[in-house]
């Protein structure tokens, strides 16, 4: 059987071994928390970017646009040269002088009349289909786009400040719906970046 003394001695022991260690304590201290100060330089780091928040649809979230905006080392991002600054935008056009456009959205099987003072991607978008997109201003390629008809898509198109596709894409057909505005009847396939 169990020997009471001897366990009463023990856990006697044991207890007073527990006492003297919690009330001496650990010697252990915490180390300081530094997640604030972590996030504010990482924040530091991260150029702000001259568009908007592309909202809840973002594909991206900027990165790449920064040096089409302003560059790395967040300089204003000043006027072209040669740019003029009554140049007008495809979006001004007066009312009675609007023409319209058929555009065969080829993924989503219609074709609709656009506006030449409305985008491809606001055209689309008004009669309901769901295109993608980021920043709306030409500086990503979130709403790229294919003009099936061949050719350049600038004989289809007017880019209103354009800044991600070369020469040679707008040769293969390639556009940005948020900033192409139609001058001609075509068919584009959405959701297809160089």
């Amino acid at each position: 059987m169990v020997d009471l003394v001897a366990f009463g001695l023990g856990a006697s022991i044991v207890l007073s071994i527990v006492a003297l260690h919690y009330a001496r304590g650990t010697g252990w201290e915490s180390s300081q928390d530094i997640s604030q100060e972590v996030l504010e330089r990482r924040a530091a780091t991260v150029v702000e970017t001259d568009f908007p928040e592309p909202m809840n649809r973002s594909i991206g979230g900027g990165g790449g646009a920064v040096a089409a905006v302003g560059g790395a080392d967040g300089e204003e991002a000043g006027e072209l040269e040669g740019e003029d600054e009554d140049s007008m935008s495809p979006a001004d056009i007066p009312e009675d002088e609007v023409e319209y456009f058929e555009i065969e959205y080829v993924k989503q099987g219609e074709t609709i009349e656009v506006a030449n003072n409305m985008t491809v991607l606001d055209g689309g978008e008004e009669s309901g289909m769901d295109l993608p997109y980021a920043c709306r201003q030409g500086q990503c390629v979130s709403c790229a786009g294919h003009i099936t008809n061949g050719g350049n898509s600038e004989d289809y198109v007017v880019h209103d400040n354009q800044q991600m596709l070369d020469d040679g894409e707008l040769d293969d057909g390639y556009t940005l719906t948020c900033v192409a505005y139609p001058i001609a009847d075509f068919s584009v396939e959405t959701g297809e970046a160089p």
